[in-house]
């Protein structure tokens, strides 16, 4: 692979290739306390093994009233800690760098009276949400819910987090002016939310701590999301992970012989908008489709996500020109249902014995 191991720097760290572990939310682990289980430092310590450059930890919730699921992983009290820490004590054994991505779902979560920038009603799963607008107290406590499970990740040892600004989760129905309908400044100027989280600890961590962030490509549109990013830049963020955005409410647009998805396509004009590292994403399920998107696009990380839960030695078993496996995108994960009988993951095996 030309371009796939080569190192990349992102701030102070040189990653080994270009190959990023996602994250991907385990929802049966923990409960509803939010804490690691040996499960979950087993699982990050066998992606570290299987030399993937930089993982990126599953969304861990800032708020117990923001999650997405009442077994999501939790970094909203100080108890927390320990566990978490046994998390990147297992990673960092193998020389691979962690971070954490730190969440709040909005109106997309499960708690009794969801919350959003404005008041907004949406199917989210077949589900209908009906959101809650923020009063700007509770605005300002999410906020420094963030700023805190921030310093819980710099005191549990991850070399920096990842702000979970896309998936129509909080941040991101912020940014997205057809769901943020306020008419304060949090309305008018609809990146000051995340902005002002991002100021604030970029104060209370050291200048060598990552800041990363998931951002929509489409919010609500391509232009939108190129705004953003320079924003972004230019308030410290260290790179940019590219995903969709609030999708019920986005305009995606792709060239109509473009090669690859139209989410890689936003990553591409992104990288060309912006100069630090931005990660592609999305059905990237060879290491020869990685490859091509780094070389065409010239986005600086791939996202491989579905291929590492499938095989964990994904990276060692692609640089060595070995089968990788492949997702066979099951209706329901079976991999989230019990990942011993995944068939992809049964199926990879099977050939590596044959």
């Amino acid at each position: 692979m030309n371009q796939l191991f080569t190192p990349v720097e992102i701030k102070n760290i040189t990653v080994k290739n270009r190959i990023a572990v996602p994250p991907m939310v385990v929802y049966t682990w923990s409960d509803d306390t939010g804490h690691v289980t040996q499960k979950h430092i087993d699982h990050y310590e066998a992606i570290a093994k299987g030399g993937a450059g930089l993982i990126i930890q599953e969304g861990t919730c800032v708020n117990k009233n923001g999650r997405l699921a009442d077994t999501q992983l939790g970094i909203w009290e100080d108890v927390q800690v320990e566990g978490l820490k046994k998390i990147t004590d297992a990673v960092h054994r193998h020389k691979t760098p962690i971070l954490v991505e730190i969440h709040h779902a909005g109106v997309a979560g499960i708690a009794e009276n969801v919350v959003c920038p404005s008041d907004y009603e949406c199917m989210i799963k077949g589900q209908l949400k009906k959101g809650r607008e923020l009063t700007i107290e509770e605005l300002h406590a999410i906020q420094q819910d963030f700023i805190m499970a921030v310093r819980r990740a710099y005191l549990a040892g991850y070399d920096g987090v990842e702000i979970h600004a896309c998936h129509s989760y909080l941040i991101s129905q912020f940014l997205n002016r057809r769901v943020n309908r306020r008419d304060d400044r949090y309305g008018q100027k609809p990146e000051l939310f995340a902005l002002e989280i991002i100021r604030e600890i970029r104060k209370q961590t050291p200048s060598d701590f990552i800041i990363g962030m998931r951002l929509g490509g489409f919010e609500p549109t391509l232009e939108d999301a190129i705004a953003y990013a320079r924003i972004f830049e230019e308030s410290g963020v260290d790179f940019l992970d590219i995903s969709y955005g609030f999708v019920q409410e986005s305009t995606p647009v792709v060239p109509k012989d473009y090669p690859f998805k139209d989410i890689i396509y936003a990553a591409q004009k992104i990288k060309e908008a912006v100069s630090i590292p931005v990660f592609a994403v999305n059905g990237i399920n060879s290491p020869e489709l990685a490859d091509k998107i780094l070389e065409q696009t010239k986005v600086d990380m791939v996202d491989i996500g579905r291929g590492t839960l499938v095989n964990y030695n994904w990276a060692n078993d692609a640089k060595e020109g070995r089968d990788v496996g492949t997702c066979l995108y099951c209706k329901t994960c079976m991999w989230r249902v019990d990942p011993t009988k995944c068939p992809g993951r049964l199926k990879h095996q099977y050939n590596l014995h044959r």
